[in-house]
């Protein structure tokens, strides 16, 4: 009887190795003039979310940064101030579609910013795209608020008009990192003026994304420029600079807010002294009138007829 043939056994194949992807780190720039420049300096330095984790290298803004943003926001301002309040809405609501379509981006840098979870997080960008909103809805409407008709004793028309102070320099909130930022941004903005933001300094990625939700909507370059870095570093000089009109102080601490409003006082900026603001609440009209600027016109009625009936 013949023996059967042995099985070959076949080698076994080699489990194949699980490949490590390496996550592409987000490179946060700043936005200026519609652009996203890495510092002039060169210089980064590192952000960490509330428990000290390593969240990412943000820009650290030099004096020349802050004065290319000054140039920014001048050369922004003529065409800005001059669109109709209506189109300013216009274009302040479509950043809030856009805001609203990259809510999850968002919700996360909060998170990791404010150390909150994800739902009390979605609650703030919830707040601050409704923020954003509710500022957009004021563009067209503030002139009739703050101006009007004068009564006057002859015959003239007396007539009060707001117009946009010029170029502003906003500190941002330090502890909201995003619903505070809009608070200070949106009304600045809302009623013709250009701005230089200064992020939250230990929580600026917020503000730098916003920087990106700019750059794709209809908002002109340089109405909107955002640094980052050292807060006192970057405000000092924006504060001495001839060429912005006025400053918010709203992120300064006592000591650094004193030393910036002296330094205002040598062109005569207008200054927005800093204040306890729970920016869970709904806004009054202060922000947008803070940097408005009032224009008085006279002009005679004239007379009609022999009778001196005036019209």
């Amino acid at each position: 009887m013949s023996e059967k043939p042995e099985k070959t056994v076949k080698p076994e194949k080699p489990e194949k190795s699980e490949q490590t992807r390496l996550s592409v780190f987000k490179t946060y720039k700043l936005y200026v003039g519609g652009k996203f420049p890495r510092s002039e300096s060169g210089r980064v330095y590192e952000v960490t979310d509330s428990k000290g984790k390593w969240l990412a290298n943000a820009p650290l803004s030099s004096r020349k940064d802050a004065r290319d943003a000054v140039v920014a926001a001048r050369k922004a301002f003529g065409g800005w101030s001059g669109a109709t309040a209506y189109n300013r809405g216009q274009i302040l609501y479509r950043i809030a579609e856009m805001l609203e379509g990259r809510k999850d981006q968002f919700v996360g840098e909060v998170a990791d910013a404010e150390g909150l979870s994800k739902s009390k997080a979605a609650a703030v960008v919830d707040a601050a795209i409704d923020r954003w909103v509710w500022y957009a809805g004021w563009t067209d409407k503030i002139a009739q608020v703050v101006g009007g008709a004068n009564p006057v004793a002859g015959p003239y028309f007396n007539l009060s008009t707001p117009e946009p102070t010029g170029v502003v320099t906003v500190l941002a909130p330090q502890e909201s990192s995003f619903l505070g930022l809009i608070s200070v941004i949106a009304p600045v903005i809302a009623t013709g003026n250009t701005v230089i933001v200064i992020a939250s300094e230990k929580s600026p990625l917020p503000a730098l994304s916003l920087g990106e939700v700019l750059a794709t909507s209809d908002l002109p370059g340089g109405v909107v420029n955002v640094l980052s870095g050292r807060t006192a570093e970057i405000a000092a000089p924006l504060a001495a600079h001839q060429d912005v009109n006025a400053i918010d102080l709203t992120g300064a601490d006592a000591v650094l807010a004193k030393e910036l409003e002296i330094a205002a006082a040598d062109n005569l900026k207008r200054v927005l002294r800093p204040q306890a603001v729970d920016y869970s609440e709904t806004p009054g009209t202060e922000r947008l009138t803070a940097f408005l600027e009032t224009k008085t016109v006279w002009h005679p009625t004239g007379a009609l007829g022999a009778s001196g009936s005036s019209y």
